[in-house]
């Protein structure tokens, strides 16, 4: 498979301080040093004589030092962050419990006012590596916090999971998890409590809104079972021109960026170029991110040259561009690529490269917004630091976060509707790709390329 080739340090920059890797930090004492910071920073404060509590505070000091140096805001939300350390130590000191302690931390943290910046415990920790890594017990839901009410909402549900079986549908709000409610839950701390050993059970309790004031709650006992995330599905739809002539169209979904998704969907391009594919239609609807160099790398699958495939703006306001070293597309075939309001961070990296390159148009709905960059951090005790240390911009400058990316093309209401109509009309046993309104609309748009002669 290839690999990114980027002509500048600031990916490796990033990589370095742990933004896509998982590389482990060395162990702070309580006193700091970074080469970032030109002296030596002792901080004072009363250290806790319960041993699960005194590994949290060593805990603790490893989180402040990190986000002192990277975090995204110098201000740190406008307060005297080393004043923050002392207060919060002062408060662990009378703690007896691990849990109690790790609290307090996440309660500093979420001073800073980035739902984003987040400490997970070891075992969560785990847990995300292996969903990293295509594999997981649990029951095939992807959750995501909404920035604008803070509830918990299903991004999407792996196709034939118990969740899926179960009826749960994308959009739905997750309350309550085996009786216990998720207000002010983050969703890695939920998508933890839903995963689980295979064979056991869980039982949840989502909320459905039709956007017409007309509401349902179902409570649901799930099996755990063993999911495989295969990031890569895919299909060929025959296509029919105006002109009577008919076109193979690949149509690829990538429902997250692991480890594997650019090797898998190198591996699917290529083996539909050698199956006559002429246009290439690719859903990234639904597909939360994940890992941002697994975008980059697909990105390239895509496109050729020296391209930018996205620009990032550090704590300073310096903005350095990432771009491809030579690169050589597998296909030059035309591509439409399908987005809605689940399409989040690496996704809309990939979406905007893509478009603002001119290789792609874009169908669907606007996307997510999540225009920022985290790095994960491995501390001493195996838990793990989520920090966003930098916001990126799209090739042609365009900022996306918490304002997304705006379509070419709008899958509306009155499509749907017509996608309805069309599909009975037919009454054949077509797939329900073809029934799809978005795919039927990104077909349209691969006509009117075809009929201009236009590859991108």
């Amino acid at each position: 498979m290839k690999k990114l080739g980027v002509n500048d340090q600031n990916l490796m920059k990033w990589i370095g301080k742990g933004v896509i890797g998982l590389a482990a930090a060395t162990a702070l004492s309580f006193s700091s040093y970074s080469p970032a910071f030109a002296h030596s920073l002792t901080v004072a404060f009363p250290v806790s004589h319960t041993p699960e509590v005194n590994t949290v505070q060593r805990t603790l000091i490893e989180a402040w030092s990190l986000i002192r140096e990277t975090f995204v805001d110098p201000t740190f939300n406008h307060q005297d962050w080393d004043l923050k350390l002392q207060q919060t130590m002062v408060e662990m000191f009378p703690l007896r419990s691990e849990d109690a302690a790790y609290s307090k931390v996440r309660g500093m943290l979420s001073t800073l006012g980035d739902p984003y910046t987040r400490i997970i415990s070891p075992k969560e920790y785990q847990s995300f590596r292996i969903g990293s890594d295509g594999n997981l017990q649990g029951v095939g839901l992807f959750v995501s916090v909404q920035p604008n009410t803070g509830h918990l909402v299903v991004l999407s549900c792996v196709e034939n999971s118990p969740a899926a079986r179960a009826g749960i549908h994308e959009g739905d709000e997750l309350l309550e998890i085996n009786g216990e409610r998720l207000d002010g839950v983050d969703s890695e701390t939920a998508a933890q409590k839903l995963r689980g050993r295979a064979g056991t059970t869980v039982t949840v309790k989502v909320h459905r809104g039709n956007g017409a004031g007309v509401s349902s709650y179902q409570e649901v006992k799930l099996p755990r079972e063993v999911i495989k995330l295969s990031p890569v599905s895919s299909a060929i739809i025959p296509h029919k021109m105006p002109d009577g002539r008919f076109l193979k169209t690949g149509y690829v979904k990538l429902s997250s960026f692991s480890q594997s998704a650019a090797m898998e969907m190198e591996n699917t391009i290529q083996d539909m170029e050698n199956q006559g594919v002429q246009s290439y239609i690719l859903d990234l609807r639904n597909n939360p991110g994940g890992l941002v160099t697994a975008g980059l790398d697909v990105a390239q699958i895509w496109l050729d040259g020296d391209e930018t495939l996205v620009n990032t703006v550090d704590r300073d306001g310096n903005m350095a561009p990432i771009s491809m070293v030579n690169g050589h597309a597998v296909t030059h075939d035309p591509l439409v690529v399908l987005v809605n309001e689940g399409s989040a961070s690496a996704s809309e990296i990939l979406a905007g490269a893509l478009h603002d390159n001119g290789r792609a148009i874009l169908v669907g709905h606007k996307t997510f917004g999540k225009g920022k960059i985290q790095s994960v951090t491995q501390l001493h005790d195996g838990s793990a630091l989520f920090v966003t240390v930098a916001k990126y911009l799209s090739p042609a400058l365009h900022d996306i976060d918490q304002v997304g990316i705006t379509p070419d093309v709008q899958c509306t209401v009155e499509m749907l509707n017509s996608a309805k109509d069309t599909f009975k009309e037919r009454k054949t046993s077509s797939s329900s790709l073809e029934a799809d309104s978005c795919i039927m609309v990104a077909e349209h748009e691969l006509d009117i390329q075809e009929s201009k002669g236009s590859a991108s």
